[in-house]
């Protein structure tokens, strides 16, 4: 018997499960998703999260269960983008009352953004180390080897920003949170991924999988549904590939929270203890995973794995609550769950419809940039968190709910 809050919808290719109810999905979306469903590859079927909206090549949201075959485009550019967050053992007492300082402590101790000057000089990306510190370099020790191998079959990835970005942030919806819990605990949230490398990366297997279907005369409902087989050469050396940057996104997550926590402790003389709880989760990548008895390669575009018991991180929008999740293990959406609320509005659309004033509104309460460089990110570009969890109350439990007091944005 179909569970009350997931429908099934099929046309022409393997069914589609949809946890959507109450929150709106975008025709574009959903087209999207029926180009996708009709893969002769896809495993049983799709599993969509509430979260969805329409992405390239894959649609974000989207858990695509494959066998002996990879989507590049659907794990995406941003491999391996995911979220960290802590618990700490202070509470909001023990946080200064005017918190800017804190916000400039955070925004010293991690690189983020990219410089708007073109000037001789000053046209670098100023979300990277000018000189990467020893805490980065021992990171990136261990992703030395593979790197260099990589880069020797494909060496046009070499020149690429990789350890100057290893334990930096980026831009657009990439963040630090200093968030309260509902017993009034402070906790250190992130969400980046692999950066410059990984986005190389993905762009050059993308590229690829598109000349092979070419090259092979495979026609494709759309271009960026392109694919490797396993079995061949190009998808050994992407599944290498995109392992690869996946441990650069975890590290670089690591990274960046050992600066935030020190960053936290220059404003706070008080000890304290940084991780009572630690969380560090993938939500745009692919993992070999067994579901129904078999061995499937699963990609998770703007999706988390939510096995029983499982910790995972779902983001609301600045100003927005988010939550610390347990996973149900439901099967049927191949232990999934949403990654984050799900935009309604694309970033050109929000910047013409809200204003300045609307942002300062939307934020009230939270030490973060209201300028107009970031209304973009403005809650109401975003789906309503509350109707996207209860969307997927079979999915996941929610363990503790959060409020973002500082945000700091690329």
């Amino acid at each position: 018997m179909q569970p009350a809050n997931h429908n099934v919808i099929q046309q022409g290719g393997t069914p589609i499960r949809l946890w959507t109810q109450g929150v709106p999905v975008d025709e574009k979306a959903h087209d999207q998703l029926i180009k996708a469903s009709k893969m002769p590859f896809i495993y049983k079927w799709l599993s969509v999260m509430p979260d969805v909206h329409v992405g390239i090549g894959a649609t974000i949201g989207s858990v695509i269960p494959t066998k002996e075959a990879i989507i590049p485009s659907a794990v995406g550019v941003d491999i391996g983008c995911g979220m960290m967050a802590v618990q700490t053992t202070l509470n909001a007492n023990d946080l200064p009352d005017n918190l800017h300082g804190l916000r400039c402590e955070l925004e010293k101790a991690i690189p983020h953004g990219r410089s708007k000057s073109r000037g001789r000089g000053s046209n670098r990306d100023k979300g990277a180390w000018s000189k990467p510190t020893d805490t980065v370099l021992d990171g990136w020790k261990t992703l030395t080897d593979d790197f260099n191998l990589l880069c020797e079959k494909h060496p046009r990835l070499k020149n690429t920003n990789n350890l100057n970005h290893l334990g930096t942030l980026g831009t657009g919806n990439h963040f630090v949170e200093i968030c309260l819990d509902e017993h009034q605990q402070v906790w250190i949230m992130l969400h980046s991924g692999s950066r410059g490398v990984g986005n190389a990366i993905g762009r050059y297997f993308i590229e690829l999988a598109r000349e092979d279907m070419r090259k092979w005369f495979i026609n494709l409902p759309d271009k960026d549904l392109a694919y490797f087989p396993e079995g061949t050469q190009h998808f050994d050396d992407y599944w290498f590939a995109v392992g690869w940057a996946q441990r650069f996104a975890f590290k670089n997550r690591e990274i960046m929270m050992e600066n935030a926590i020190k960053a936290l402790r220059e404003v706070i003389n008080k000890p304290f203890d940084a991780k009572v709880k630690a969380v560090n989760c993938h939500h745009n990548y692919v993992a070999k995973e067994e579901h129904y008895g078999e061995e499937v390669f699963v990609t998770r575009k703007g999706a988390v794995r939510a096995k029983v018991g499982e910790y995972g991180i779902i983001p609301g929008s600045m100003g927005a609550k988010s939550f610390i999740v347990r996973g149900k293990g439901n099967e049927e959406s191949f232990c999934s769950c949403s990654h984050g609320a799900g935009r309604v509005l694309s970033r050109t659309e929000a910047k013409k419809r809200f204003t300045v004033a609307d942002q300062i509104a939307q934020t009230e309460g939270v030490e973060c940039r209201k300028d107009a460089e970031v209304i973009d990110e403005i809650p109401s570009a975003y789906k309503d968190i509350e109707a996207v969890m209860h969307a997927q109350r079979d999915l996941v439990e929610v363990v503790h709910t959060l409020r973002q007091v500082v945000c700091v944005k690329g």
